[in-house]
């Protein structure tokens, strides 16, 4: 009664109709309005992986599962199962969910990831021969066919020709007594073909009155001529009818011997229609998948730091004394958690905007007392809770961030909002204990129907193995007086091992009643659910339960925010620090008079301000530190970004100088191969040709040519980048300042210049500055800096030349005849060729001298340029006046 209690007080019936509205047809919508909560979490678990999996198709384009023509036919299933006779739309309507059901598993076999939806799907049974037969015999209008029988086609076609009969007689009786009939028009009455008579005229036409208008002007009469081939109409009609049930029975007697398959059919349709219902309303919600948190190992019950020495004293008295419970693995995690009704009264109610709470519970907490002022959210939170529970045991996605982790509740029950009764003479506080013993019967009936069951042991100890473990269920599990678990010196006291799994929600506990007796029921209850429930949630505004924190270890405080300065709550959920209940300064926002207000205020005691001043001082260092938290996140945010930023830089970089690493050894490679290949041939024509001094001069000349083209020695260096210096005028950049300036006087001797930017004017050093293209102006520093280093170059070559030793002067050259050339009067070309045979026989001499001649100078340029590029030439220069002075140049050789 108590859980069904509960999920109207969570409003779990209206949950269910938002979700009916994402169903596909009208079994998913009956499925969802009555939605049941699993039994067990192998139910739960299930159910999650239907709406996971659907949530999967859902996302993907062209794969949502589809439930085109499948419709309720489950009455009409009980009907055939009970000899009746089905109609045509029902035949028709058995048919078109057979399609469907076969399109909706091809769907589902065409994916590969749904191991759950295949399951299900392979549990369909859709007798296409039934729904061809069907199709067969009911045309579109779900009448009987012609095809379905040939004696239905035959009596078809006799109905048909007598029909033709029966027009053509009255349409001549219309032309010939056109006075006595009201209208030119052959209709029926009783299942009989009849024209309309004027009333006065009856006698024009004899026959039978089958009816009359309602003004008694117009008769309705059979004339004598049809009345046989009428009554031969009727009985064709009946042979039809007989026929059609006879068809009609054939089919329903097909679906009668197939109804335990429909029967699944229509179950298993069902279930993939709600997960996909599920899977819709999660992906509008915005919801997450849950993840349920296992229980740990026993551990000792924390003990109270108050009753720490009577403990001690009971356990010198008692070998029972301390128990052992089990704790969750890791802390509840709730973040971001939204109410789904206010979402839904958001979007399609006008509603207010919804403020998501945090829960994060830790895994030892038991009870968490929610302190805070009134409409601040404090039953908001409590419901939005429960629902998340029932959602995520229901198979359902949770309205909040990512992780969602929460445990599997057994049961999940409520007490919220006022129960009070006039007819069963209830007050608002009898009203809570009531429904607070009902909750309580509920967790003591667990425990005991729990404590019936058998011990694996025919002893009277339970001894487990090492790395044995208890098993997670929602059981509570008693153990003997006496038993005893291994590395465990702690004895447990009879019947007292409890697992609960229980979430206990209490809004306003201890309320409606004197305050020191209800806070004192209230600690009492919180502590008794700190040891029978596996969570308790409670609202409350007594501040005696916001100190039970700091004696139990089992107790959390959390508060819902209240602004000061607006004067309203924020609806935010506050952990670790107790609240205010602000309840005068809430009266003064709602209307209260202002001077019963400050009267209020003089009667509150100075302790109690002392307190909310406390707690006011804490939310606003709680402010604070969020606001640095989230600074301090996005700068976190940042800095990873930038991380990434560069990190992907450098490797781009790294990247790119790999490629141009490999770009170079190619094109070193292909150099080498083209100059080898080059040389080669050079080699091949000097060896092949006749070995002139013209060929040897060609061949020097390519590979010269070869040598400037791929060694980089030979190449000209890069000019080097003029230096950068400022003049009046110009715009430059003070990077130390990080402005844009201009210039207004050059630099002086000190290396100092005047410069503006916006309405300031100062004096930098030539240093500060750089152009706007990132140049850096040369200073006598720099200048200074750059000599000395040209200067100790210079003086190190200088000492190792001396140290080098001295090399033998030259042989002096004698002129003869056989070290001598005239060229005088022959052609430049001539002259090369000539020259270039007086060098290979001069090469034992060292030196060739060549008379050319004074005249226009052309042969001497001629000779010279020849001489430049020869390479058996070392140097070469003009002779000395009693030589012969500009017409002769003497040439040494290598």
């Amino acid at each position: 009664m108590i859980q069904s209690e509960t999920l109207e007080l969570l409003e779990w019936p209206r949950l269910c109709q938002h979700l009916a509205t994402f169903a596909a047809t009208k079994l998913g919508v009956a499925a969802a309005l009555d939605l049941q909560i699993p039994a067990t979490i192998a139910q739960t678990a299930e159910l999650k992986a239907q709406t996971e999996e659907a949530y999967q198709l859902e996302s993907r384009a062209g794969g949502a599962l589809s439930f085109e023509g499948i419709q309720d036919i489950g009455t009409s299933l009980q009907r055939a199962e009970l000899q009746g006779l089905l109609s045509g739309e029902e035949l028709l309507g058995i048919a078109t969910t057979l399609a469907g059901a076969r399109q909706l598993r091809r769907i589902i076999d065409f994916q590969s990831d749904v191991p759950t939806l295949k399951e299900l799907a392979a549990q369909l049974r859709t007798y296409p021969e039934l729904e061809q037969e069907i199709h067969r015999c009911i045309d579109d209008r779900a009448q009987v066919a012609d095809r379905a029988t040939p004696k239905l086609a035959g009596i078809r076609v006799q109905m048909r020709q007598l029909r033709d009969r029966i027009y053509q007689i009255l349409q001549g009786i219309l032309q010939r007594q056109s006075n006595a009939v009201q209208e030119q028009l052959i209709t029926q009455r009783s299942g009989r073909f009849v024209i309309p008579v004027k009333a006065p005229q009856k006698d024009a036409i004899p026959g039978i009155v089958h009816d009359s208008s309602a003004s008694g002007a117009t008769l309705y009469v059979e004339p004598h001529s049809t009345v046989n081939l009428n009554n031969q109409m009727r009985q064709l009609l009946r042979q039809e009818q007989a026929e059609e049930e006879a068809v009609r029975r054939a089919l329903t007697e097909q679906v009668a011997a197939v109804k335990p398959d429909l029967d699944r059919l229509l179950v298993v349709v069902t279930t993939l229609d709600l997960a996909a219902a599920k899977a819709r309303y999660s992906f509008w919600l915005q919801a997450n998948p849950p993840k349920f948190i296992e229980l740990g190992e026993p551990e000792l019950a924390p003990k109270n730091p108050e009753t720490e020495d009577e403990e001690k004293e009971d356990e010198e008295n008692s070998e029972n004394s301390q128990l052992l419970i089990r704790n969750l693995r890791s802390q509840i995690t709730l973040r971001q958690l939204r109410h789904p009704l206010l979402v839904w009264q958001q979007q399609y109610e006008q509603g207010f905007p919804v403020v998501p709470v945090d829960l994060t519970i830790g895994p030892h907490i038991r009870v968490v007392a929610i302190t805070g002022p009134n409409t601040g959210g404090k039953t908001v939170t409590l419901k939005t809770l429960g629902l998340a529970a029932l959602m995520a045991k229901a198979g359902m996605f949770v309205a909040a961030r990512e992780p969602v982790e929460l445990p599997w509740f057994d049961n999940i029950l409520a007490d919220i909002g006022d129960e009070q009764s006039l007819q069963q003479s209830l007050s608002t506080f009898s009203g809570h204990i009531r429904r607070i013993s009902r909750i309580l019967e509920v967790l003591k009936k667990g425990g005991e129907e729990d404590s019936n069951l058998p011990i694996p042991d025919t002893s009277t100890t339970l001894r487990l193995r090492s790395g044995d473990s208890i098993p997670d269920t929602s059981t509570t599990l008693r153990l003997r007086s006496g038993d005893t678990i291994p590395d465990s010196q702690f004895p447990i006291p009879d019947s007292q091992f409890p697992i609960p799994k229980s979430l206990v929600l209490l809004d306003e506990v201890g309320a409606g009643t004197d305050p020191s007796e209800g806070s004192a029921l209230a600690i009492a209850l919180l502590k008794y659910l700190a040891q029978h429930s596996l969570l308790t949630v409670a609202t409350t505004h007594f501040g005696e339960l916001k100190a039970l924190k700091y004696q139990d270890s089992r107790f959390e405080n959390a508060s819902v925010e209240f602004d000061d300065n607006s004067m309203q709550p924020t609806y935010r959920l506050l952990w670790g620090i107790p609240g205010r209940s602000n309840a005068l300064t809430i009266a003064k926002r709602l209307g209260l008079l202002a001077s019963i207000v400050e009267e209020a205020q003089t009667y509150v005691g100075g302790a109690s301000q002392d307190v909310n001043q406390v707690i006011a001082g804490l939310e606003a260092q709680r402010r604070k530190q969020e606001t640095k938290a989230r600074e301090a996140t996005q700068l976190l945010h940042q800095t990873e970004k930038l991380h990434r930023e560069v990190s992907q830089k450098a490797a781009a970089l790294q990247e790119r100088e790999r490629e141009l690493k490999i770009a170079q050894e190619v094109a070193v490679n292909e150099a080498i191969g083209s100059a080898k290949s080059e040389i080669a041939q050079i080699i091949r024509r000097l060896q092949s040709g006749n070995q002139t001094a013209q060929n040897a001069q060609q061949a020097t000349e390519t590979l010269n040519q070869i040598s400037e083209k791929h060694l980089p020695s030979r190449q000209q260096p890069a000019k080097p980048k003029p230096s950068f210096m400022p003049k009046m005028g110009d715009r430059i950049r003070i990077p130390s300042l990080g402005q844009t300036a201009e210039v207004l006087s050059g630099p002086d001797a000190n290396e100092e210049l005047s410069v503006r930017f916006g309405i300031m004017k100062m004096t930098v050093k030539l240093g500060e500055i750089e152009s706007l293209d990132g140049q850096k102006p040369e200073t006598k520093a720099q200048l200074a800096k750059v000599a000395a280093q040209a200067q100790a170059l210079a003086t190190a070559k200088a000492k190792q030349a001396a140290s080098e030793p001295a090399k033998p002067n030259p042989e002096i050259a004698i002129r003869t005849a056989n070290n001598s050339i005239d060229l005088r009067g022959a052609r430049v070309s001539d002259a090369e060729i000539e020259i270039d045979r007086a060098l290979s026989k001069a090469v034992e001499y060292g030196v060739l001298w060549i008379i050319h001649g004074k005249g226009t100078g052309q042969l001497r340029r001629g000779v010279h340029e020849f001489l430049a590029n020869h390479p058996q030439v070392s140097r070469f220069e003009l002779a000395s006046q009693k030589e012969g002075g500009a017409g002769v140049t003497v040439v040494y050789l290598k």
